[in-house]
């Protein structure tokens, strides 16, 4: 309470006008209403008394110390008040100033008691930020291709100067089995290993090959049934008798999908034959179209539990530990029994047979 005179001078001269109840209170004086108890006129002060325990005592709000303080000016310092000075209050009544004067009173707002809600909403999935850049290029390098298609639609014949391997801007010429025209598009491929599907009794069964596409080539015209064209794209060398396959217009935009419905299956194939996979490798899994999959749709791969024996009990006991999540992956290519994906990310080695369901919501 330590205050200073400028302070005081603010407050004596400058305080501005108060609403109290159904009249303004000048300062010096105090409402009826503002005190717990009646104030005797004049206070004489008590050993231990200070203004603070005084308004605390007759308003019932310690802050209000300065309200006393206004009337009795003699007292020098608020802090120092002694046993015996004489605290006095203006209680004499207030009049209602003219209405020139009165300012409107602001409308009482409701008092909201606020408790606590508990709100329930739907699990959101936090989706994590994807390298587009390695989808992109996997699209366009990677295909799976159903068995019966394997032979393509046409291959490469030659080229005009008689090169063993192509690259792009080359011009070579085609034999085509379909209809063709000028600025038609058709991928080059050679197909790679073959995808197989488990059944229940885990046999497995050819559904597709893998595809490696090696470039691009555009037709340019034709003659005596056979096509000229030039390469467009080429991501490896590219020879004789390498096979072609329509293009399909370039989608690169994938919506992830995350299945509702509970699927099952397993890791199939690794690319390359491998024992293990990790991130950003292709595999190949024995769920399709037929199960709902599509380019995007993310799964879980988990690693089964193992049986082990509980050492606890005297008698042996054992106990099925719960499966663990290895890894994340997403579909680039669907046929009807089978797919390929792209390893998105993986927390141990990926081998075949692990488990591929839908991710876990925990």
């Amino acid at each position: 309470m330590r205050l200073q005179l400028k302070l005081l001078l603010v407050l004596v001269f400058f305080l501005p006008i108060q609403a109290q109840a159904d009249a303004f209170v000048m300062p010096g004086s105090v409402a009826t209403g503002e005190l717990v108890k009646p104030f005797p006129q004049p206070y004489v002060v008590k050993k231990g008394d200070t203004l603070w325990d005084i308004a605390q005592e007759y308003f019932s709000d310690p802050e209000k110390w300065l309200k006393i303080w206004e009337q009795n000016l003699y007292v020098s310092n608020p802090d120092l008040i002694y046993p015996g000075n004489e605290i006095w209050l203006n209680m004499k009544p207030v009049k209602k100033p003219s209405k020139k004067l009165v300012q409107k009173a602001e409308p009482k707002r409701p008092m909201v008691k606020l408790e606590p809600r508990i709100i329930y909403k739907p699990a959101e999935r936090s989706e994590k930020p994807i390298d587009t850049s390695v989808l992109i290029t996997a699209l366009a390098r990677q295909d799976f291709i159903d068995k019966k298609a394997v032979e393509g639609v046409g291959h490469i014949i030659d080229s005009e100067d008689e090169r063993l391997n192509y690259g792009a801007n080359d011009k070579v010429y085609l034999s085509l089995d379909v209809r063709a025209k000028p600025g038609d598009v058709f991928n080059i491929f050679r197909t790679g290993d073959p995808i197989y599907a488990f059944d229940d009794q885990d046999n497995k069964t050819l559904v597709g090959y893998l595809v490696n596409h090696l470039g691009a080539v555009e037709v340019m015209s034709e003659e005596g049934g056979v096509f000229r064209g030039v390469i467009t794209k080429a991501f490896e060398e590219i020879g004789r008798t390498d096979r072609l396959k329509r293009a399909l217009p370039a989608d690169y935009s994938i919506k992830l999908d995350y299945p509702d419905k509970p699927v099952f299956g397993h890791v199939t194939y690794i690319r390359g034959n491998t024992a293990e996979a990790g991130q950003g490798q292709i595999i190949g899994i024995d769920l399709g179209s037929d199960d709902g999959l599509r380019a995007g749709t993310v799964l879980g791969v988990y690693r089964p539990g193992k049986l082990v024996i509980d050492r606890v009990y005297q008698e042996q006991t054992y106990r099925a530990l719960p499966e663990e999540r290895v890894g994340e992956i997403i579909v680039l290519a669907a046929q009807e029994e089978a797919s390929i994906a792209i390893i998105q990310e993986s927390s141990s080695a990926i081998n075949i047979k692990d488990l591929i369901q839908p991710l876990s919501r925990k």
